[in-house]
């Protein structure tokens, strides 16, 4: 099972535990060309870095506001402390201050207030910046992917493109928004705070810094012995989610087989996995916290004891001791955050590196510097010594000289894998030939633009594709700008318009995702309405009336008779039957044309051709044709 396959939505998450604490960790996705990538990154955040400076400013403001407010509060801790003190030794006219305990007091309202404000700028401001980033990035990405030759999508999954563009993006725009920010914030803090304590006493903050490296020895060792669970983990995960999604896809198919016991089993066996991964990661990494918990009591126990020496011995005030206990409090907290931010910034290098193979991917054959338009194309098609292979080296087609005259009937027939998607494919410029040319009308379809070239075609597939909106909306995209006359009439010449009146919506009834609300005729006579609506010069016609009841085949029939009037027609034939009127039949094998002439020609010939056509209607060897 591929990885696209185990998770339906793309890659599986990254590193964030929502309502998990900053010392629960996961072990990110790591990028290839970790320095490369990150300078490639920046190069969006450049040309906003005034912005950006602005943003570490409010940072710093803010940060720094809320850092000074526990000195503060110790001064008014140490007024309270210094009248009470005198009051129980008697002291004449000893009372308490407090008037100038209320000033501090309002001095940290203040402070707080300004702290927040200046927050809420640092957060406004660095939103914007991070949504115009992947605002950019997408753009890039949509463009891009208009640019990609069919090879690159022939060659990926949905799911791994759809991940690309969508789920990297996201982590991407979250890490910048949110991360960044809090990364800015985490150093500042670390920073003020050590300021601060060195201030208060040097000593005390030596005490609090011994402390740190049994903090990191503690995270390293819990670490590495749950990083195993949680890759464990997401394994099982993956497994669960490609289960399930495959059981429930053919869900039909199981019922019919009779494996529903068999499917519950493999689920409880996969689930069972996921339970004991799921809870030893999730427990031993939930002893972070405690053990850090522990040894930052350790140092808190030594920092009040230590300091109340200090107090006794008057080296310190009892405020100050105070204020440095919750500078401790605050000192630990920008450690483990950066340290988790370090683990999501990793993970979300390794996406914009998958975003950026995306961008980097080559891309179609630029057109002509002088590209053409055919403004009335006549429909003559011809291949002129044309040479094709996928891979280099490997040649598929060779040598093919085929000549069409306009309004003629093009028959492509031959077994499966002998090419025949492959000349539609290279007729319409969607993979590039190796040698020779293909014309239309006398010109060479390199020298045509890409959007005219294809515009000249018309197709309509074995599977249909129609998009989440009403018929009307389907038959429409056919030609932009249609009447609601043109799409009725379309859908007349279609044999459509009947099923769709009987429909209780009409033409405004709402297909969904995947067209299920109609029958799959149905569906393939909206396609031909579509083609018929685009009134395209050369048709390209997949038959696809296997899969559809002899009734509907004849609707089919019929509208693809009426679409083919006075058009050049390629005919991907499956039923041999439905092709003896057709101009020329192409019989293709390995990549080459072996046969080619009328039907009556090639069956007079007693080659390829009549084997396949005996095949199909002697009740003898049948042979794949599709």
């Amino acid at each position: 099972m591929s990885e696209q396959r185990r998770h339906p939505g793309g890659r599986p998450p990254g590193p964030r535990h929502p309502g998990g604490h900053p010392g629960q960790m996961m072990p990110a996705e790591k990028a290839k060309d970790f320095k490369g990538t990150l300078r490639r990154l920046l190069g969006y955040l450049r040309p906003r870095r005034v912005t950006l400076a602005f943003i570490f400013l409010m940072a710093i403001l803010s940060t720094v506001f809320s850092i000074v407010s526990p000195k503060i509060l110790g001064k008014a801790t140490t007024k309270l402390f210094e009248g009470i003190v005198a009051k129980m030794q008697g002291v004449p006219g000893a009372s308490i201050d407090f008037g100038y305990i209320t000033q501090i007091l309002l001095m940290l309202v203040g402070l707080y207030l300004f702290s927040a404000v200046f927050s809420y700028f640092q957060q406004y401001f660095m939103a914007g910046v991070a949504q115009k980033v992947v605002y950019d990035m997408r753009e890039q990405i949509n463009r891009k992917l208009s640019r990609l030759p069919l090879k690159y999508f022939d060659s990926k999954t949905h799911g791994e493109i759809l991940s690309r563009a969508t789920n990297d993006v996201d982590n991407i725009s979250t890490t910048l928004q949110q991360s960044l920010t809090q990364l800015m914030t985490s150093i500042v803090t670390l920073v003020g705070v050590i300021v601060m304590m060195l201030t208060i006493s040097p000593w005390l903050t030596l005490i609090l810094i011994v402390t740190l490296p049994l903090s990191f020895i503690v995270i390293r060792m819990i670490a590495s012995r749950s990083q195993k669970h949680f890759m464990g983990q997401q394994r099982s995960l993956g497994q669960l989610n490609g289960h399930v999604e495959e059981m429930y896809t053919g869900h039909k198919i199981v019922k019919a087989f009779g494996r529903e016991d068999e499917s519950v089993a493999t689920f409880n066996e996969i689930n069972e996995k996921l339970y004991h991964s799921g809870w030893k990661a999730q427990f031993i990494s939930g002893m972070i916290m405690p053990m850090m918990s522990f040894i930052g009591n350790i140092g808190y126990v030594l920092v009040c004891v230590v300091g109340g020496i200090f107090v006794t011995h008057k080296t310190i005030t009892i405020g100050d001791v105070q204020a440095f206990i919750q500078y401790a409090r605050q000192f630990t907290q920008p450690i483990m955050q950066t340290a988790n931010i370090a683990n999501i910034i990793q993970s979300t290098i390794a996406s914009a590196e998958r975003v950026f193979e995306l961008l980097d991917e080559q891309e179609e054959v630029p057109e002509a510097a002088e590209a053409v338009e055919l403004k009335n194309p006549k429909g003559a098609v011809a291949f002129d010594h044309v040479n094709f292979g996928y891979k280099e080296g490997e040649t598929l087609i060779e040598d093919m000289n085929i000549d069409v005259k306009p309004g003629q009937t093009i028959a492509i027939v031959g077994p499966t894998g002998a090419g025949k998607t492959t000349l539609i494919n290279l007729l319409m410029r969607f993979y590039e030939i190796n040698d020779g040319a293909i014309t239309i009308d006398g010109v060479n379809i390199t020298k045509l633009k890409r959007s005219n070239l294809r515009s000249i075609f018309g197709m309509v597939l074995q599977d249909t594709w129609l998009f989440n909106g009403t018929i009307r909306e389907n038959i429409a995209y056919g030609r932009s700008g249609a009447t609601e006359e043109d799409v009725v009439e379309a859908a007349k010449a279609a044999h459509a318009d009947h099923f769709i009146r009987t429909l209780p919506d009409g033409y405004d009834t709402v297909l969904n995702e995947e067209a299920s609300n109609i029958s799959q005729g149905q569906k393939q006579l909206l396609t031909i309405a579509r083609a018929i609506l685009a009134d395209p010069s050369i048709l390209i016609l997949d038959e696809a009336t296997s899969s559809v009841d002899t009734r509907t085949e004849v609707y089919i029939q019929k509208a693809m008779n009426e679409l083919m009037k006075g058009r050049t027609s390629f005919v991907i034939a499956h039923r041999l039957s439905t092709i003896r009127d057709a101009d020329l039949i192409l019989v293709m094998n390995g990549g080459s044309v072996i046969e080619k002439g009328t039907h009556e020609e090639l069956l007079a010939k007693g080659g390829f051709y009549a084997d396949l056509y005996n095949s199909q209607f002697t009740g003898g060897k049948v042979q794949e044709v599709g």
